[in-house]
C-alpha cells in the first residue's frame, strides 16, 4: 500500500469521527440543531450514496442540489463536512480543503473537533505534495492541542528534512526513536543517520552508525559511512580500524581498496602486516604484480627488517624491469643478512645495469663486503673508486687498523728484546758472588740478548721504531 493511500485512510478515519446527520457541531453562533424535513431527506440521501453506496457522483449531485437551497446554520455545517469527504474520495483535494476551511471559518466545527480538523487538512496537503502547507497545518495542529503519537511523530520529522529544517526532523526523530525504545525502525535510522550527516554532528553519526552496523553487520554502506564519518573528522587511526574489520569480513576485494588497508599499515608503522596482506593479495591475483607493488612489498619488509623475505621479492621487482636500482636494493639487503659475496655480486650487477643513483656508495659497499670477506686489496680498490668521504673513512681505518696490527706486532719484539736486557743487568750485578754462585739462566743471557737485538733490528714491523 503506498503511502498516499495510507494518508488517504487516515483522512478519512478522521472524517468519520465528525461526518454524519447526527454529529454535533459548534453552535456558538448557530442556534439551529436539526434540519427541516425536506432538506434532510436530501441530505440523507447524499450520505447514504456517499457513505454506505459508495456512488461519490450521486452523493455529489445531491449535495449540489442541498446547495441551491436556502440552509440554516446546521445543515449548512454539515454539508460542508460531508461535501469535504465526498471530495477526499473523489481525489478533489482541494475542494475537500475549502470545504474544511469554511466549516472552520464560519464555526462549524466544534471545539473539540477543530485540532483532528486541522490535522486532516495536513494530511490532504501531503497527499497532494504540498510540504510547506503540511508543515504549517500540522504545526496549527498542535497549537489547537494536538498531541503527535508515533506516527505523527514520524510525519514531522520527515517534513522538517524535507524543508531543510535538520534540527527540527533530528528532535522529531529522536522522539520516535525514544519512543521505540529497542525496538529497530531501518527506515527511522536511516533517516538519521542522513540527518546526523547533514546536521555535521559527527558524534551522533558515529553513534547511530555503530548501532546500525551491530544490527546490519554484512551492510557494507554502513560500514562505508562509519569510516568516512571517521576521515572527516581526521580520525585516521578509527577510519583504519574500521577499514581494516571490513577487510577482514571480506567486504574490501577491489585492488584499490585493499591497497588502501596496505597503505594504512604502512602509514601506522606496522609494516609486517602490510606486507603479509600484500603479498597474499597478489598471489591471489587481486593485486597485480607490478612494478610498484613489488618496490612497496620490498620496502615493507625492508623495514619490517625482514630481509630474507625481501630478497626475492626485490629479485622478483629487478626482473619486472626495476634495472640497476633493484639490485642495489638487492645488494643492501644481501649486506644486512651479512651474505658478502651475494651483496658483491648485485652490486656489482646494478652498476652494470646503470640506473644507480649513487655509484660512489655502491662501490664503497663492495669494498665492505671484500673487507668481511678479508680481500682487503679488493676492499682498498673499491673505497678508491667510491671516490667519496665514506670510502676516504674506510681507507683511513684500513690504515689504521693496519698501523696498529703492525705496531701490536714489534711490540713482541721490543719486549723480547726489554725483557732479556732487564735480566742480563741482574746478571752483571750477581757476578760479585762468583760464576759458581751464577743461575743457569745468566750463562746463556748473552746469547739471548744477541738474538733478541737481531730479531728486532731486522723486524720489518720495527723499522719505523728503531733509533
Amino acid at each position: 500500500m503506498g503511502i498516499r493511500s495510507v494518508l488517504k485512510g487516515a483522512v478519512i478515519a478522521g472524517f468519520m469521527v465528525s461526518v454524519g446527520a447526527g454529529s454535533a457541531l459548534a453552535q456558538a453562533a448557530c442556534e439551529e440543531t436539526e434540519f427541516s424535513s425536506k432538506t434532510g431527506a436530501v441530505y440523507l440521501e447524499a450520505e447514504q450514496a456517499a457513505m454506505t453506496n459508495n456512488d461519490y457522483n450521486a452523493a455529489a449531485n445531491k449535495l449540489a442540489q442541498l446547495k441551491q437551497m436556502t440552509l440554516n446554520c446546521y445543515e449548512e455545517g454539515a454539508v460542508l463536512k460531508l461535501s469535504a469527504y465526498i471530495n477526499i474520495q473523489k481525489g478533489d483535494r482541494t475542494g475537500a480543503i475549502n470545504d474544511l476551511m469554511a466549516a472552520l471559518n464560519k464555526g462549524y466545527v466544534a471545539e473539540a473537533d477543530k485540532a483532528q480538523t486541522y490535522y486532516n487538512i495536513a494530511q490532504i496537503y501531503l497527499q497532494a505534495e504540498d510540504v510547506n502547507k503540511a508543515l504549517e497545518y500540522m504545526k496549527i495542529w498542535q497549537q489547537a492541542g494536538g498531541k503527535p503519537d508515533r506516527t505523527q511523530k514520524w510525519q514531522l520529522a520527515v517534513l522538517y528534512q524535507r524543508v531543510d529544517n535538520f534540527k527540527e526532523a533530528i528532535k522529531w526523530g529522536e522522539l520516535v526513536k525514544a519512543e521505540d525504545g529497542k525496538k529497530y525502525d531501518q527506515q527511522l535510522y536511516d533517516l538519521l543517520i542522513f540527518l546526523y550527516n547533514q546536521a555535521d554532528d559527527k558524534a551522533k553519526l558515529a553513534s547511530i552508525l555503530e548501532e546500525v552496523v551491530a544490527q546490519k553487520p554484512t551492510e557494507r554502506k554502513y560500514w562505508d559511512a562509519i569510516a568516512g564519518n571517521y576521515f572527516a573528522s581526521n580520525e585516521e587511526r578509527r577510519a583504519f580500524e574500521v577499514q581494516k574489520a571490513m577487510y577482514l569480513n571480506g567486504m574490501l576485494t577491489t585492488e584499490d581498496e585493499i591497497m588502501r588497508i596496505v597503505n594504512f599499515y604502512n602509514r601506522f608503522n606496522v609494516p609486517y602486516q602490510g606486507a603479509k596482506i600484500l603479498e597474499k593479495e597478489m598471489n591471489a591475483g587481486r593485486i597485480s604484480k607490478s612494478l610498484d607493488h613489488l618496490e612497496l612489498l620490498a620496502n615493507l619488509y625492508q623495514v619490517a627488517r625482514e630481509h630474507e623475505k625481501a630478497i626475492p621479492v626485490i629479485r622478483a621487482a629487478a626482473d619486472a624491469g626495476g634495472g640497476g636500482a633493484m639490485y642495489e636494493r638487492l645488494g643492501r639487503s644481501y649486506a644486512d643478512l651479512q651474505k658478502w659475496k651475494e651483496a658483491e655480486d648485485a652490486l656489482q650487477k646494478a652498476l652494470s645495469l646503470g640506473g644507480v643513483k649513487d655509484p660512489g656508495t655502491a662501490w664503497v659497499q663492495i669494498g665492505q663486503s671484500r673487507y668481511e670477506r678479508e680481500d682487503r686489496a679488493g676492499a682498498r680498490e673499491a673505497f678508491r673508486k667510491g671516490n667519496n668521504r665514506a670510502g676516504a673513512s674506510w681507507l683511513a681505518f684500513m690504515d689504521s687498523e693496519e698501523s696498529t696490527a703492525m705496531a701490536l706486532e714489534c711490540f713482541k719484539f721490543q719486549s723480547a728484546l726489554l725483557n732479556v736486557t732487564n735480566e742480563s743487568k741482574v746478571c752483571k750485578r750477581l757476578e760479585v758472588f762468583g760464576a759458581e754462585n751464577m743461575p743457569d739462566n745468566c750463562k746463556t743471557v748473552n746469547e739471548r740478548f744477541d738474538a733478541a737485538e737481531k730479531a728486532f733490528n731486522e723486524a720489518p714491523v720495527c723499522k719505523g721504531q728503531r733509533a
